[in-house]
């Protein structure tokens, strides 16, 4: 994900004060030990998460609570035309064994 210029503090604000709502969601869709980092020389932001073997998160960009936290970030990431933030995979590259 991509965070705009100078938008740093902000994130961090608003992650602190994630909503109840939407925590409980995502537990639901059976995603857990979810961390996002920040490369603070190009604002690219990252996301690691567990999924549970019976997760749905698939389901998450229909749910209501999802679209107004995407419509209440979108002012500070860069998103889709409908709010989602946008993202890329990266490639694995090594795995300690």
């Amino acid at each position: 994900m991509q965070l705009k210029q100078g938008m740093t503090e902000e994130y961090r604000r608003r992650h602190d004060e994630i909503w109840p709502e939407l925590v409980t969601l995502l537990h639901e869709a059976g995603i857990r030990d979810y961390h996002i980092f920040l490369d603070a020389e190009t604002n690219a932001l990252f996301a690691t998460l567990k999924l549970t073997p019976d997760n749905n998160r698939d389901s998450l960009p229909d749910h209501p609570v999802m679209r107004r936290w995407w419509d209440h970030m979108a002012d500070i990431m860069e998103v889709e035309p409908d709010n989602k933030p946008c993202e890329w995979p990266l490639a694995h590259m090594f795995t300690l064994p």
